[in-house]
């Protein structure tokens, strides 16, 4: 049988990179739960620099995040921009190298300044390198034909990623109470943001515009040329970042009020898919993202609230951060890796018959792993809300079962490509 031609699109990275990278992914996700859970108290009573939420904090951004954003950039954006980068095998370094985030985040929530610097710099050769990758695929990307994700967009993804990693590095070199003079409360408000906001939430605005109606057997998007929504994005979370550094509430406020706007048109887009009737909703992908925008309306809610003097504005914060980055941001990410290594599988599949995707993607568990994860992420966030240790912990308690569900359902879509393909090559 003859190779597909693939010069056009360019080639998915192999099931042999990407698996590994979306099980560690699946892994730090199960250690971040369980962390979180073990902070329940201190997140409750808002104790943010505590060992044990900035730990639980850390292994998201620092082990779940990037592994997980690596894998579907490698897998996808090859793809959608039409090309490859020039060294596809320094992709193994850039796997190595991310690795370093688990004793970085080891060393932050202990304070080891020492393994926190050396893990700091291998994190930021290996995010340099992904960086690099992405800036020659942008720069390749071929003019005059149809590209399924935006250009712009991506730049300023990593661009808002970058940024986030350089204020994560001051504050940890800094230790004191006001980074670049602003409270550190409040600087940390402005690194998270610019993670989960500039970072992963317009990368996914900006690669699921495509892939989300694609997963759900949705109608497309129509081509576009400029990334209105992305840019808005960007511009209401600046105007946003600008107020909490500057502790002007109207200035933050109304950075609010352009990032829900902004959200309107990709919101719409995303609930069309998840209301396709021939899946929508019935995966984990589409459901992860209806449930996530739901957490996204009830965190716009509650900070608009806080801007407006309602409740203590602390509080509200971090509520808002739990919604936003466990709700949405990882919430999204989660649901598309079981669908994605599953692609990546059926992708590399060897000459000879070919099994159906569906196959290889256990549905009922990621079914159930979305409910789970839904009442848990609310449970906790109320618990931080209404200051319930109790009502906090069941739901990190039913987030860790909701991560061991994830990660057997991985492993189970991993088992079923590696024997699969076995047999295939042995019959």
């Amino acid at each position: 049988m003859r190779e597909l031609r693939t010069v056009a699109t360019g080639r998915p990275a192999p099931f042999a990179l990407g698996a590994p990278a979306y099980l560690i992914a699946l892994g730090g996700w199960l250690v971040a739960s369980a962390l979180l859970l073990l902070a329940s108290e201190q997140l409750v009573d808002l104790a943010t620099s505590s060992d044990r939420v900035l730990g639980a904090a850390h292994a998201i951004g620092l082990v779940f995040f990037p592994f997980a954003v690596a894998a579907a950039v490698w897998q996808l954006l090859p793809v959608m921009l039409r090309n490859d980068p020039p060294a596809p095998r320094l992709r193994w370094v850039v796997l190595v190298l991310l690795l370093a985030g688990i004793p970085l985040s080891v060393a932050i929530g202990t304070g080891n300044g020492r393994l926190g610097a050396v893990s700091a710099v291998l994190l930021a050769v290996g995010f340099l390198l992904l960086l690099g990758e992405l800036a020659l695929m942008i720069r390749g990307a071929p003019v005059g034909r149809l590209l399924v994700v935006s250009r712009p967009a991506v730049a300023l993804a990593m661009l808002n990623a970058a940024a986030a990693f350089a204020l994560g590095a001051v504050a940890f070199a800094d230790g004191g109470p006001e980074p670049l003079g602003v409270p550190y409360d409040r600087f940390l408000l402005v690194h998270l943001s610019l993670a989960l906001v500039g970072w992963l939430t317009v990368m996914i605005l900006a690669v699921g515009r495509t892939l989300v109606p694609m997963l759900a057997l949705a109608g497309a998007e129509p081509p576009r040329r400029v990334p209105w929504p992305e840019l808005a994005l960007v511009a209401g979370l600046w105007t946003f970042a600008a107020g909490i550094a500057g502790s002007s509430d109207p200035i933050a406020g109304l950075g609010l009020v352009v990032m829900a706007a902004a959200m309107l048109r990709p919101a719409r887009t995303f609930v069309r898919s998840a209301l396709a009737p021939k899946i929508g909703y019935r995966e984990g992908p589409a459901a992860h993202v209806a449930v996530g925008l739901a957490f996204v309306a009830q965190a716009l809610a509650i900070a608009l609230a806080a801007v407006g003097g309602a409740g203590s504005g602390r509080r509200a914060a971090v509520t808002c951060v739990l919604l936003v980055g466990v709700g949405w941001a990882a919430g999204v990410i989660l649901g598309h890796l079981g669908k994605l290594v599953s692609l990546s599988g059926w992708g590399a599949w060897p000459p000879g018959p070919r099994p159906k995707q569906a196959d290889l993607y256990p549905a009922r568990a990621w079914q159930l792993e979305v409910v789970v994860f839904s009442v848990a992420v609310e449970l906790v966030a109320l618990g931080v809300l209404a200051s319930s240790t109790a009502t906090a912990r069941l739901g990190a308690a039913l987030l860790v079962a909701a991560a061991l569900t994830a990660l057997a359902a991985g492993v189970e879509t991993v088992r079923r490509v590696v024997v699969g393909r076995r047999r295939q090559v042995s019959a």
